[in-house]
């Protein structure tokens, strides 16, 4: 089947607005900012499906002689190499890649099949110092390095979609905004640990990074009009070198209704029944939602069943897959009532070297709640004017961080320096480091008045 025409991928001519609710905190427009919105109530072009691979569906490689085959392709190629991998996170335990996609211009599309090749060290060296072009690259990383392909260049679109504005940054709205072209997105939350991996699963994957490049070169060229292609290159190399994120204290506290659980012995029963479903989710190779749902264990840890009778009479262990482990849910529970009162959990599972949620400040610490509200103001302000969310001007943790235990005595070096610290990129403690700072002065001159 032949690919439908193709729209030459062009930047547009000025980046989306932002959201409304930010929008409104803009300062006056200026004629560029004016232009987009007068855009806006023309009818939008319609979209060009993109159907099929431009080159046909690649085979799958899933031998060594193919991988070695397709590793020489893709070494061969030139320019930069868009890169995908899809997992099965919602049904497996963990999130390691089932599939691997790589395109390259000379080289084409490869898809790989990771179960069959788990090594990919060979790619690694043949793809040294090639830009890998990612979408939302930080979720994918890992998975690739655990493979052995570490790319040491990256452009993300998706984080170069945040830094120009765009308010929808998925993959499909980036490309259909950008490059006029509409990708197919029912295969999204499929189990990739399906063998053997349907046909219309494969030609989904391969237009992943059919045109990843053609929309790289596109946003680059958006970044470099809008002075932001060093801000681009800093926060790239910010995800290329953050490292797996360090251990989460207390994990189980992240089970979802765990409010609903008011004593600490039905905490300690959340804590066991959590830990027991991860150990048998890894030994069966599921997701732990799989195994048994947050839902179930939170209303264990309230009804607090003392037989494995009523256990199974709670909402959530009826099914045959929860009674299938029945007797190991009751000895976790067990464990939970036979601990000692005051080794039980406490309510609060706040870490020790942060601050407590901003919801509690105007308690504890009203002065901290007017410096983060005072704070936030700033940003806000500064994310409207630069046309890119808050967050990615600086990151919320370091703003919460700063706000409450700012510098003494409050100056702009001291700010910078602590926003260095919490792991702000220059560029934006460039930006930031001097209006924060005018804005904590002038809060503490205020209460002094």
């Amino acid at each position: 089947m032949t690919a439908p025409q193709r729209r030459p991928a062009q930047p547009p001519e000025e980046p989306a607005q932002p959201p409304p609710a930010e929008a409104a905190a803009q300062p006056a427009p200026t004629e560029d900012a004016v232009r987009p919105a007068e855009d806006a109530v023309r009818p939008a072009p319609t979209a060009v499906p993109l159907l099929e691979p431009r080159d046909g569906l690649p085979p799958l490689v899933e031998s060594a002689v193919a991988l070695d085959e397709a590793v020489r392709a893709l070494g061969g190629g030139t320019g930069p190499v868009a890169v995908d991998a899809e997992r099965a996170s919602g049904f497996r335990y963990g999130h390691r890649a089932f599939l691997v996609q790589l395109r390259r211009q000379g080289a084409g599309t490869v898809l790989i099949d990771p179960v069959a090749c788990p090594d990919l060290s060979t790619l690694d060296a043949a793809l040294t110092g090639t830009e890998a072009v990612l979408h939302a690259a930080s979720q994918d990383l890992p998975c690739l390095a655990d493979l052995g392909y570490r790319p040491q260049r990256l452009f993300d679109t998706e984080l170069a979609g945040r830094l120009l504005g765009y308010p929808r940054v998925g993959l499909g709205p980036l490309v259909e905004t950008v490059l006029g072209l509409a990708l197919e997105k029912g295969h999204a939350a499929a189990d990739w640990s399906t063998r053997p991996l349907p046909e219309d699963w494969l030609r989904y994957a391969a237009l992943d990074v059919e045109v990843l490049v053609d929309l790289r070169d596109a946003l680059a060229a958006q970044l470099v009009e809008q002075g932001k292609d060093e801000w681009a290159r800093q926060e790239f190399s910010a995800v290329l070198n953050a490292g797996p994120p360090p251990p989460r204290p207390d994990p189980w506290r992240r089970t979802s209704g765990i409010h609903r659980v008011r004593t600490r012995r039905g905490l300690a029963i959340v804590r066991e029944l959590w830990l027991e479903r991860d150990r048998i989710a890894q030994r069966r190779d599921l997701s732990p939602g799989r195994v048994l749902p947050d839902s179930a264990i939170v209303e264990a840890a309230r009804a607090a069943p003392v037989s494995v009778a009523e256990l199974t009479a709670v909402s959530g262990f009826r099914g045959r897959g929860a009674k299938r482990h029945a007797g190991e849910w009751f000895a976790a529970i067990h464990r939970a009532n036979q601990e000692a009162d005051q080794e039980l959990p406490r309510p609060s599972g706040q870490a020790s070297d942060g601050p407590p949620p901003a919801h509690r400040w105007h308690e504890r610490d009203p002065e901290a709640a007017r410096r983060l509200a005072a704070v936030r103001t700033v940003v806000a302000a500064l994310a409207d004017e630069h046309t890119l969310p808050a967050e990615n001007l600086v990151q919320p943790d370091a703003v919460r961080r700063l706000s409450w235990q700012p510098p003494e005595p409050v100056s702009a070096e001291r700010v910078a320096a602590e926003l260095s610290g919490y792991g702000a990129r220059a560029w934006q403690v460039d930006l930031v480091s001097v209006p924060i700072t005018g804005a904590l002065l002038r809060l503490a001159e205020k209460d002094n008045e």
